[in-house]
């Protein structure tokens, strides 16, 4: 089944809050400082939800490890 492109979007948006949550804290372990964590977190929310979305749009596009699905048939 082929994904639509808001479905990419919203894995996006879940992942990359995910990850910034996780920068924010190892950022903030790194250099103790909440403002510079939060710095940090902010710019790479931006970056890597575009190179995500994407990442995932063109993961799409590949074949290598889908298999064929049946057409579903409506009566």
């Amino acid at each position: 089944m082929k994904e639509k492109a808001y479905r990419s979007l919203l894995k996006t948006i879940s992942w990359r809050l995910t990850g910034t949550i996780d920068t924010f804290i190892v950022s903030y372990l790194v250099t103790g400082k909440i403002g510079l964590a939060a710095s940090i977190s902010v710019v790479e929310v931006f970056t890597k939800l575009i190179l995500y979305y994407f990442h995932e749009r063109i993961w799409n596009k590949i074949k290598l490890g889908k298999e064929p699905q049946a057409p579903e048939y409506q009566i």
